[in-house]
């Protein structure tokens, strides 16, 4: 293959990484929490029934937010249900999940789990079966400090202080006709902005993310976000997108380009938004919220594998098992996330322990890095700074790709996908120059020639690669290192030059250290 080029410069940025870009999910859904993140009697639990070991991966991992309880979950959520002593906590049916909710877990329990973990809480509210009542009832509890019946209450359940939780989502999906009281455009509309108006009279510092549409392909997509954004505009600083990727047809060179449908998805909601402020004729930028995304579909679409009979008590549901593949359209959408950081502040990976999950677990056993985990750490750990405008020149391929996760089948015609995925991201505090590159060739080695104009002396820091010959390997619980990151030996630099040959199938990371 033809070399491909690839020219920056350390003066044109996109815009500067937000902390919360680097953000994940727990929800109340199958093993996440139960046998996740928390399980007393474990070997590995804490006095609190914290799975130390699980802490230690999320550490490494580095989300930076964490979302919480839902999800579809949050729908049919009483938040009131998952506070005060443990043994006086309701039994729930989750008609979500089709399981039965113990409440052994809620809000406090979550804070001091954000705590341990060193990452900031997102709360989301249930503005499917509850409303704007309950939504400012959670806040005062939460945030107000003392001299209230509800934050008196909190402090009764023995957390003194505020939890001071800053972040919060005004219910989830509510588009969705899988949601509990699903609503029109017009009915969510009015209902975010009368909750998101009493949750700020309680405190004016909160920053709340109005729900966008559940996917591209949903039917009502696009007018979805126009109508709640006229409703909601004043009041909101995000609007929130999901997405989930998907190999249903067994076609890879697909499945790596379907990460590019994640930039067409910002850039159309980022249209919108802007279209509301203009009609409004204001000055005010609406932020993105991706507070969902991953790669999920080998559970996605089978019922008989999401939902278990009998209402059972955190069931082992949506487990996908995640492969080299998975994780190199895994590492797509993290590109698409860094090459939108002037519009996109906040995103959450979903899910984060079990489900859907970077990091998986035996309930009783052991707990290990799936593959996706190690581009995602890459992602946090290496992708604060500015991110720089990049100009690539590279070989292309056409692909056809099938997203079934709307109201109806549908294929992308995705015509000229060029083989390097690519972002640049400069840190002045460190003085590191951090280049994250996506091969998709299935078959040949990339060089890579890069010049990167207002840096005088490259010199290579650290280069990692994640490739395999077994595009379905995975990890295991007995061979859990099976899929790992690798030395990449092949980068030279000269002056403001840089020189990589990468590997076919490959997720690269090279880091420089520069000089002025």
């Amino acid at each position: 293959m033809r070399k491909v080029t690839v020219q920056l410069h350390r003066d044109f940025a996109i815009g500067e990484t937000d902390r919360r870009l680097f953000g994940a999910f727990v929800e109340h859904l199958g093993r996440c929490v139960y046998g996740g993140i928390f399980e007393p009697g474990h070997p590995q639990a804490d006095a609190r029934g914290f799975r130390r070991d699980v802490l230690a991966l999320v550490r490494e991992l580095g989300p930076t937010i964490m979302r919480y309880p839902g999800g579809n979950f949050v729908s049919g959520y009483n938040w009131e249900d998952g506070v005060g002593p443990v043994a006086e906590r309701p039994r729930r049916l989750d008609l979500a999940w089709m399981s039965t909710e113990t409440n052994q877990f809620g809000t406090n329990e979550f804070i001091d789990w954000c705590r341990a973990a060193d990452t900031e809480p997102m709360l989301a509210v249930n503005l499917g079966t509850r409303g704007g009542d309950a939504a400012r009832n959670m806040v005062e509890y939460c945030n107000h400090p003392s001299g209230t019946t509800l934050s008196d209450l909190r402090r009764q359940h023995g957390w003194e202080q505020p939890h001071g939780v800053k972040f919060w989502c005004l219910g989830n999906e509510m588009d969705g006709h899988w949601q509990m009281e699903a609503k029109t455009a017009e009915e969510y509309g009015r209902i975010a902005c009368e909750t998101a108006k009493m949750m700020k009279w309680i405190d004016r510092s909160l920053e709340l993310a109005a729900c966008g549409s559940s996917g591209r392909r949903m039917s009502t997509f696009g007018q979805w976000e126009d109508t709640v954004l006229e409703h909601t505009f004043d009041h909101v600083e995000y609007i929130s997108l999901h997405t989930y990727l998907n190999n249903y047809d067994a076609d890879t060179p697909a499945f790596l380009a379907s990460c590019d449908l994640m930039d067409n998805f910002i850039e159309e909601v980022v249209a919108i938004a802007d279209a509301v402020a203009a009609r409004r004729r204001s000055a005010k930028r609406i932020m993105l919220s991706f507070d969902e995304w991953n790669v999920w579909y080998r559970t996605r679409r089978n019922r008989a594998a999401r939902v278990l009979p009998g209402w059972p008590v955190a069931p082992s549901i949506l487990e996908e098992f995640y492969n080299v593949e998975d994780a190199l359209a895994f590492g797509g959408c993290c590109i698409s996330l860094l090459n939108h950081a002037d519009r996109v502040t906040a995103a959450c990976l979903a899910q984060l322990v079990n489900v859907i999950a970077p990091i998986m677990t035996e309930t009783g056993g052991p707990a290990w890095r799936q593959t996706i985990f190690h581009p995602f750490a890459h992602f946090s750990r290496m992708g604060r700074g500015r991110v720089l405008r990049a100009q690539i020149d590279s070989p292309s391929y056409a692909a056809r790709y099938n997203d079934p996760n709307g109201p109806i089948d549908e294929f992308f015609a995705m015509p000229a996908v060029p083989y390097l995925k690519l972002a640049a991201v400069h840190d002045d505090k460190s003085g590191a120059l951090t280049l994250f590159a996506l091969n998709r060739s299935l078959t040949e080695e990339l060089p890579l020639r890069l010049q990167a104009a207002g840096f005088s002396k490259l010199a290579p820091k650290q280069a990692l690669q994640l490739c395999d010959p077994d595009l379905k390997a995975v990890n295991s619980k007995q061979n859990p290192d099976r899929v790992t990151p690798r030395p990449l030996a092949s980068v030279r630099t000269d002056g403001e030059r840089l020189e990589a040959v990468l590997a076919p199938a490959s997720w690269n990371i090279i880091q420089l250290a520069v000089s002025d």
